[in-house]
């Protein structure tokens, strides 16, 4: 095949990034020209970047409706179910995170902070596509570099300095190892094409008991899991959630999660020789790795949880927490005879997203950009100056604890019976775990409702004048119910991106 048709059949298959990446091409260049010398921007300017943005997500989200689902092969790219549903939740929770930055932004900012964010959810969408493990790297990048601008331009005090320098420099620690331990993948396999991985690793099984090859991959769960906040690579996020603003702490308990979780099930069946999830489970060192590092990321996450006082610190350590029970999901694998443990993690990432999302448009909404909601005290009241928000904050609370009328407790539901179904000792031990850690998870929710309903407020506060994070936040305490009574679709894709 001549050079340019193998470069348009395999432009063909990223229509969506390309939209997305052009947009943020329009927006850097075009950007600094409506500004002034002085910093000045003409007043509004952010709502016509939003809509840009959220224009193009939609033309993305059109794309990606379209695009074809095909088999892998040895292209750079392969468009398979697993990439159909990484692209739907990047593009449905970037429409989100758009609506939640939207007043989070100044209008001399707005174009640099919105084309970040389409360049960070491109990047997600790379992660998933690649099939080469340069690519897998590069997608990465792409989502790291457009962070650290982010959040440092939404917000630039001293505490937001502080947190922007800390992600930046451990974000560069992670990268580092995992970069190592890709590199020791391809001396051993020879290769970086991920699909010669599979192949060479089937034909030569033995390779899997080398200590090179255990050490690469523990390199590379290790440099995954800051992105996931997993212990004990999590001490970065209480300090950089509170120091950021709720769009950047909103985006970074989500995206980062989709990105980890999307490269460690894209490299790890690959690694083990498996072409697809079919009946993958996680053996060895690295099922004896992830099941420590679920127990440890549950409990810490916990049980800090309910020492904090600040709503940021403690919804960091309660992004820790979740990033454990998602790992039990993938410690337990696509075991056969059993409820999938990493399709119950794909449903549960999906609500997760709906809820902390919502939970943060709904902060956002209840505050104001000069006066956030930033203490568990600033919520006293919230019931009868904010009486819609304060209930769609405690749908959001609830589906977080994982009780029900709520898709959060289904999501936590999979992950029990798929542990503990999957037949071995280890899978109980992760069930009960998870059950016993819900259970410390709702103290701390409950209490946040308790405050919201229960205590009064000494600060009056003005009607919502952040439209499009109120609009966000009842979109997505409504699809927490709606969940509830009509999750067979989301899980239906879910294991459908298994196939």
């Amino acid at each position: 095949m001549p050079p340019y048709q193998a470069i348009n059949q395999a432009a063909g298959l990223i229509i969506p990034e390309i939209i997305l990446l052009a947009t943020v091409c329009i927006m850097f260049l075009a950007g600094p020209f409506l500004v002034s010398e002085t910093g000045k921007a003409p007043e509004g300017l952010r709502h016509r970047w939003a809509i840009l943005s959220l224009l193009a997500l939609a033309a993305a989200m059109f794309a990606w409706i379209k695009a074809p689902i095909l088999e892998p092969g040895a292209g750079p790219f392969r468009p398979d179910e697993f990439v159909w549903f990484v692209r739907g939740i990047s593009l449905v929770f970037g429409m989100l995170l758009t609506l939640v930055l939207w007043d989070q932004i100044d209008d001399g900012h707005a174009a640099e902070a919105h084309a970040c964010l389409l360049a960070i959810l491109a990047g997600a969408n790379f992660v998933a596509l690649a099939n080469d493990l340069v690519g897998v790297f590069l997608g990465l990048e792409l989502v790291s570099i457009p962070t650290y601008i982010l959040l440092f331009l939404a917000r630039r005090d001293w505490m937001s300095n502080e947190a922007t320098i800390k992600y930046f420099l451990l974000s560069i620690f992670s990268s580092a190892f995992v970069l190592y331990g890709l590199s020791w993948v391809f001396g051993i396999a020879g290769t970086t094409n991920l699909t010669a991985i599979t192949a060479r690793i089937s034909d030569a099984p033995a390779m899997v008991n080398l200590g090179m090859f255990r050490l690469a991959m523990v390199l590379i769960i290790a440099g995954l899991s800051f992105r996931l906040t997993a212990v004990p690579f999590h001490f970065y996020a209480p300090d950089v959630f509170q120091g950021v603003t709720t769009s950047s702490a909103a985006m970074l308990s989500f995206v980062p999660k989709v990105v980890g979780f999307t490269a460690l099930l894209r490299l790890l069946p690959v690694c083990f020789g498996s072409a697809g999830f079919t009946d993958w489970v996680p053996s060895g060192a690295v099922r004896v790795v992830l099941m420590v590092i679920a127990i440890l990321t549950m409990f810490v996450g916990n049980l800090l949880a309910l020492r904090q006082t600040s709503i940021m610190r403690l919804l960091a350590y309660s992004s820790i927490a979740h990033a454990g029970y998602m790992l039990v999901g993938l410690t337990v694998g696509n075991a056969s005879g059993g409820t999938s443990g990493v399709a119950s993690l794909l449903f549960y990432l999906s609500m997760y997203g709906i809820m902390t999302i919502g939970l943060f448009a709904l902060i956002t909404a209840a505050g104001s950009f000069a006066r956030p909601l930033r203490s568990l005290s600033d919520l006293a009241g919230l019931s009868k100056s904010h009486p819609a928000i304060a209930l769609m904050m405690a749908v959001c609370l609830i589906g977080l604890s994982g009780l029900p009328p709520t898709g959060g407790f289904l999501a936590k539901l999979n992950l029990f019976i798929a542990a503990w179904k999957e037949g071995t000792s280890d899978g109980r031990v992760l069930a009960i775990i998870l059950a016993i850690n819900a259970a410390i998870a709702a103290t701390y929710y409950l209490r946040m409702i308790s405050s919201i309903y229960f205590e009064q407020s000494t600060v009056v506060r003005g009607p919502s004048r952040q439209p499009a994070a109120w609009i966000a936040g009842s979109v997505c305490a409504v699809a927490t119910l709606a969940l509830f009574a009509v999750p067979q679709p989301l899980w239906d894709a879910a294991v459908r991106a298994l196939s």
